[in-house]
């Protein structure tokens, strides 16, 4: 028998609002544990709450950007659930009315491309942080991130493999990127992925046990939990057996899921209206307001990409993955018009540092006139292409030395003197006898050898192009 997996995942978007969301304490990642905490974030008697503004705005946001219906009306509740990292005991959300209802992100993944349909977005306050010491018989509490407003999006059961949920994931934080409403740091815990999976067989339409799983704050922890779960659920089914409805928390230590405590239900948190904050509502000024604000979004900006710059589906995807990197290669464009050649250097080049270094392409000193006037030197024999990539972009990039000027202080620009690299390449041909008679019988490739001998005598500025005609015109003579 044949059995598919089917999940529904809870993504919770932490919201980059300066203060929490319901006082004004700050929500900076890093700070000294307990030091951004006050009276209403630790639930000390006798406080009032008050809803920031500024994260229904990012979460309505959110909401129009996936085609969400946004309610009008909505409402705080309390849920109630001990944990040691919940001062109050309950935990501010929104339960009967939440802001957002229904919206779909559509994803690409396993050559196609799939909408995933969403049931709702709501608002809530984040938890505390509890902090495990393996070396004491206790745990420490960290209050700093107690009342930072998340967005939680939960998806329908309509993922069916784990690269159908890391498509989805990656999507949807691209989206919130492009919205600034949340940095996407998996890391940092200001995206965080909840998944519920069941398996049932192929073809059926009964949904099997559902299990929770928590702890997985990278794409790849999502992937190989994801992995685990179902091939377990999978291996308890063929034995005849039925997996129990629990949540499970994945260890990366040994890539495996274990019990962590029986799956709550919906009553089991006791929901009710908060009776200390408002009602919130929301016009249709505000929506109207929102809708004009919101940015050109991957998936649009991806398909403009490929139809104005001519660019593949591959290339468009990897550079709207993150607004700076598409606004610095549209900014380059602007002053070097050949889009495909623009984004060949950045896809190797650019992004080969950018990974090295495990930044974003802001916080580098490149800047799109360089990289313009770098190609610029290269088109007209200034450079070769391969002192630009060798020895002039790591400059550029690292330093944010102006291209032009550093090839001029360092003599790198390229040697085209036809008298000078003929002499050079009959000296290659004279030391490399036996290379030349593997030409000659027919081994052309042979002619990369002696362009690179040639480069080499040059200290790589010898213009290639210049160096191939008289190398083939010697030894085709």
């Amino acid at each position: 028998m044949e059995f598919e997996p089917v999940i529904g995942l809870e993504v919770h978007v932490q919201l980059k609002t300066k203060s929490k969301l319901f006082c004004s304490c700050s929500t900076k990642f890093g700070a000294t544990p307990n030091s951004q905490v006050c009276p209403i974030c630790t639930g000390q008697p006798g406080v009032l709450p008050v809803l920031n503004k500024e994260a229904i705005h990012y979460a309505l946001k959110l909401a129009l950007a996936v085609g969400a219906k946004v309610n009008r009306l909505s409402v705080m509740a309390r849920k109630h659930y001990f944990y040691p990292d919940l001062p109050k005991n309950y935990q501010i959300s929104q339960y009967e009315l939440p802001l957002a209802e229904g919206g779909a992100i559509e994803i690409e993944a396993n050559g196609s491309t799939k909408l995933i349909n969403l049931t709702r977005i709501h608002l809530e306050e984040d938890a505390g942080k509890l902090v495990h010491d393996e070396k004491k018989p206790y745990s420490y509490v960290d209050f700093n991130r107690t009342g930072t407003p998340l967005l939680e999006i939960v998806s329908k059961p309509e993922i069916h493999s784990t690269e159908e949920a890391v498509a989805y994931l990656k999507t949807l934080r691209s989206i919130v990127r492009y919205l600034g409403i949340c940095d996407g740091n998996m890391e940092e815990g200001s995206l965080r992925c909840d998944a519920n999976v069941s398996v049932r067989p192929k073809g059926s339409s009964t949904l099997g046990v559902k299990v929770e799983l928590k702890n997985m704050n990278s794409f790849k922890h999502v992937e190989r939990a994801l992995a685990f779960e179902i091939k377990r659920q999978t291996a308890l089914l063929l034995e005849g057996k039925t997996p129990v409805q629990e949540t499970r928390l994945y260890d990366e230590a040994t890539q495996t899921t274990h019990p962590m405590r029986g799956k709550e239900e919906a009553h089991d948190y006791c929901y009710f209206p908060d009776p200390d904050l408002i009602e919130v509502r929301v016009s249709e000024e505000w929506i109207k307001k929102i809708k004009e604000e919101l940015p050109e979004l991957p998936s649009a900006k991806k398909a403009r990409f490929m139809e104005e710059y001519g660019l593949s589906s591959y290339e468009a995807g990897i550079l709207v993955e993150e607004k700076p990197l598409a606004d610095f290669f549209e900014d380059t464009v602007k002053l070097y018009a050949k889009p495909k050649t623009v984004a060949n250097f950045m896809l190797t080049e650019v992004l080969r540092y950018l990974n090295r270094d495990n930044i974003s392409i802001e916080q580098t000193q490149l800047k799109p006139e360089f990289l313009a006037e770098l190609l610029n030197l290269v088109d007209d024999g200034t450079i070769s292409i391969t002192i630009a990539k060798q020895q002039l972009f790591p400059e550029v990039y690292e330093k944010g030395i102006a291209p032009k000027r550093f090839v001029e202080e360092r003599g790198l620009k390229q040697e085209s003197s036809e008298e000078l690299l003929r002499k050079l390449c009959e000296e290659v041909i004279k030391e490399n006898p036996s290379e030349v008679e593997k030409y000659r019988s027919g081994k052309k490739g042979v002619l990369g050898f002696f362009v690179g001998q040639v480069m080499k005598k040059t200290g790589g500025k010898a213009n290639p192009k210049l160096v191939n005609q008289i190398l083939t015109e010697l030894l085709e003579g």
